[in-house]
């Protein structure tokens, strides 16, 4: 599919802030066509995880997100910091915002939010055998509820749309059909 692929002829930064990084790119199509500005954001990889608690329930958290302006029920995970794994910043997410360590993290899915325009990929994680080990260490201006829900009852707030994170719900697909209540 190599054929498929854009050649970047040059790169150049407009915004480079902390949670704000925008370049634009001047590409060549493969059949010659230029693409002089082709605007890129810049995030770092995220990750996420359906959380099971040792007794079988799932950690699933609710927080203000400003730019929708609501306060959304998600899946806990956040930003990979240089130089991290996946695997070892879904474990440093995990404590951070849930207190919980797990036994088992098994890998779902690797998606992007929209490849179109943001280069950065979500890794999405079935954690098992989770441990209440800690209280919450949030970072500045996290404000998170946790709420342990059952898989059957994950599976009805899904299907009844009331995640507002596409890339938590693909997750969640994932690992009801992983676990066995969606075929």
């Amino acid at each position: 599919m190599s054929h498929l692929n854009w050649e970047k002829l040059s790169s150049k930064y407009l915004v480079r802030e902390n949670w704000a990084t925008l370049r634009v790119d001047s590409c060549k199509m493969p059949d010659g066509t230029i693409i002089p500005d082709y605007y890129v954001l810049e995030y770092p990889d995220w990750v996420n995880a359906i959380a099971l608690t040792g007794d079988g329930k799932v950690i699933l958290v609710r927080q203000y997100r400003h730019a929708a302006e609501e306060v959304i029920l998600e899946l806990p995970g956040g930003c990979m910091e240089a130089n991290e794994t996946p695997e070892e910043a879904l474990r440093r997410e995990m404590l951070e915002e849930t207190g919980y360590v797990f036994n088992e993290i098994e890998f779902l899915s690797t998606v992007y939010g929209n490849p179109a325009t943001a280069n950065n990929k979500t890794y999405c994680y079935l954690a098992t055998g989770g441990k209440k080990v800690a209280g919450q260490k949030l970072d500045k201006g996290e404000e998170i509820d946790i709420e342990l829900v059952s898989p059957e009852k994950l599976k009805e707030l899904v299907l009844k749309n009331q995640f507002g994170q596409a890339l938590h719900t693909s997750g969640i697909f994932y690992a009801l059909v992983k676990m066995g209540l969606l075929k």
